[in-house]
């Protein structure tokens, strides 16, 4: 892969290079695929404030692929993507579970959260690990921008719980 070569062989774990790459074109793939995924479950979700977090999270995941084409840049390569199986398998699976409970409305949200937690912990795994072979090969630019991206992934499944625990997951749903 003479593509995914840095110039620079003296870095440090320089090993971790080619790895590094493929990760970052997984979860750019795996990014742009949600976006569509995020749509479909914003429009299938009930209670207002589940839309709201799909929608806003959307608009995050807008700007995380934004932010990984500044990593890429940052190690000198042109950000390009590739298909993320994990990705869209549980893609599918969230499309499952719509048509399952669309018309079950009162178990719906909680449902949507089920699969929207089940990305946000894929996430937050890849983003973890490019943060952690970023800091390893030196790759000070790119680690503080997926750190970043770490970051909100961790926000967005921390309220998506909150979001479960006061009202999809409860009888108090509206």
């Amino acid at each position: 892969m003479a593509t995914t070569k840095q110039s620079n062989n003296n870095m440090p774990n320089a090993q971790l290079h080619e790895l590094f790459v493929d990760e970052l074109r997984d979860i750019l793939g795996a990014e742009r695929q949600l976006l569509k995924g995020l749509k479909k479950m914003s429009t299938s979700a009930v209670s207002d404030s589940l839309k709201s977090a799909f929608k806003e999270h959307h608009s995050q995941t807008e700007g995380h692929i934004d932010r990984l084409k500044d990593v890429f840049k940052s190690i000198d390569l042109t950000a390009r993507g590739k298909k993320c199986k994990a990705m869209e398998g549980l893609l599918g699976e969230a499309d499952e579970i719509i048509e399952s409970f669309e018309d079950n409305k009162e178990i719906l949200d909680a449902a949507l959260i089920a699969a929207a937690q089940k990305v946000e912990h894929y996430e937050i795994a890849s983003y973890g690990c490019l943060v952690t072979y970023a800091k390893l090969m030196k790759h000070t630019d790119a680690e503080k921008l997926l750190s970043e991206t770490l970051n909100e992934e961790k926000k967005t499944d921390v309220l998506l719980t909150e979001i479960a625990m006061k009202e999809a997951n409860t009888n108090k749903a509206n």
